[in-house]
Parts: C-alpha cells; structure tokens; sequence
C-alpha cells in the first residue's frame, strides 16, 4: 500500500454515496444539504499531479477532522476516496463545519471544478451535510 495514502473506512464512504445507515439500514430519505462554496486549501503543497487526472466535476471527496493540528485546530482535510489528502477547507469557512463535524453531523464535499493556475492547482468543492 502506497505509504501516502489514508485509508477510508469503507462504510463511511457507503454513507456518503447516501446507501446505507450506520446501522446498515437502506436510507431511502437521506438527503443532502450544501453548506458551503470553497476552494480546497494547500494544494500547492501536496503533490497531487498523478492524482489530479482522476478529480472530475462531481467526485465525491472525504473531509477528516484533524484537531491535532498545530496551526488551526479546526481543521478539515479532504481526501479523495482512494485516500489521497488533497489539501483542507479554507480556515475562513471551516469552523461551523469543524463544529458540526465534533457533533457527529456526517459531512463531506463534491468536487465542482478545478484548472490550473501556473504550479497551483485550483479545485473547487461544495460541501455537504448528510441528513
């Protein structure tokens, strides 16, 4: 396994394609509610260029708390789902989402658009509550 990668638990993306219910039940009323626009943070500082071909307008893409980090302890990374970490959500747009993430609410984003910029690559998302 490519040491770069994070695993994604795998019921946790079931939950995200809005299948099934942490108990495993069908959620035939789940429905999704978009919070927020933003570009992902950072990805100037990771090297995503091999990952860059399969991000596509609609992909869904995995937000992770990290609260141990020593710069902004609400911050959201987001992974794509075969667990590359692509950058974070904007510190400027991340605390309401930090805080409904700590509540256990089930967040996650859809890739928009993304072009490059000279070295940076510019990818938009939308983010999402799972209810």
């Amino acid at each position: 396994m490519d040491k770069s990668l994070v695993p994604i638990d795998p019921a946790l993306l079931a939950l995200i394609h809005g299948s099934f219910g942490k108990d495993g039940a069908l959620m035939p009323f789940a429905r999704e509610i978009m919070l927020v626009e933003a570009h992902v943070a950072g990805t100037s500082y990771r090297d995503i260029q091999d990952v860059e071909p399969s991000l596509v307008p609609g992909t869904l893409l995995v937000l992770k708390r990290e609260a141990s980090n020593p710069h902004d302890v609400l911050a959201i990374m987001i992974f794509d789902e075969a667990g590359h970490h692509l950058g974070y959500v904007p510190r400027a747009k991340n605390e309401a989402l930090a805080r409904l993430m700590d509540a256990g609410k089930l967040l996650f984003a859809r890739l928009e658009s993304k072009r490059w910029q000279g070295d940076w690559l510019n990818v938009e998302v939308r983010i999402y509550l799972r209810d």
